[in-house]
């Protein structure tokens, strides 16, 4: 391993973080460590594992508590441990688990799964499911993604070629996210509109002093051309500012 001032470390343990192989040797590591002894032990439940983040589905509290103490030991033995933060035992609660339990949500891969109404395809029927849809975190990494970027002050461009940076990442995030639950993105096309009134206020002298007026120039821009931003298209929520 190379350090930042040109020094060469010999490593004969562990992977450097960022490295290349370091992902391809994790997931080969935990593939043994935890898929292959899940299968093993508990071939009757479903588990899911992306990296070293990973949900085990239990039949009972007392199940769950087996599980996380067996989980415990076998990646001690492995040299690994639980987050203890990170891990809890969570209840799924929904129209049909109506049990009294502390925690009943948890965030995964940028989704919040918990307790939401939700309307069935076959009877349009309201009824209380347990979904994902983006998480706040999530929603609060794509601002910042935003922000970073600095979109407010790329004066010096036209709004059409602001699209062109702008879209890839909007659609990316709404490919993603949009999977279920479309409607929880609808926070962040508010802000990227917000975003667009702020660039039209820093580039044009006559809307500089009413953001009034550049919202209503935004707003006549989506009725003349809808399509020029990819959360424009969705539905007139996506040009709400």
């Amino acid at each position: 391993m190379e350090l930042e001032d040109g020094t060469r470390i010999e490593r004969n343990r562990g992977t450097p973080q960022g490295g290349v192989v370091s992902p391809v040797l994790s997931n080969l590591f935990l593939h043994y460590a935890f898929d292959a002894w899940m299968k093993r032990e508990y071939p009757e439940l479903p588990w899911c594992r992306y990296a070293d983040d990973g949900l085990v589905h239990c039949r009972s509290l007392e199940e769950a508590e087996a599980i996380k103490s067996a989980l415990h030991k076998r990646l001690a033995e492995c040299g690994l441990e639980l987050h203890p933060a990170k891990t809890r035992i969570i209840y799924c609660k929904d129209g049909n688990r109506k049990g009294k339990y502390s925690t009943t949500s948890f965030d995964f891969l940028g989704y919040t799964f918990r307790p939401r109404d939700t309307k069935s395809n076959e009877h349009k029927r309201l009824f209380v499911g347990f979904n994902p849809a983006v998480s706040k975190t999530a929603l609060h990494t794509m601002r910042q993604v935003i922000r970073v970027h600095n979109f407010r002050r790329h004066t010096q461009v036209e709004l059409a070629e602001l699209a062109e940076t702008l879209n890839p990442l909007l659609r990316g995030w709404m490919n993603y996210y949009g999977c279920y639950r479309p409607s929880g993105l609808h926070p962040l096309y508010y802000y990227v509109n917000q975003t667009l009134v702020a660039w039209a206020r820093r580039k044009y002298k006559r809307l500089r002093r009413s953001k009034t007026r550049a919202t209503l120039f935004i707003e006549n821009i989506y009725r003349r051309n809808s399509r020029l931003f990819v959360h424009w298209q969705q539905s007139s929520v996506g040009a709400s500012v």
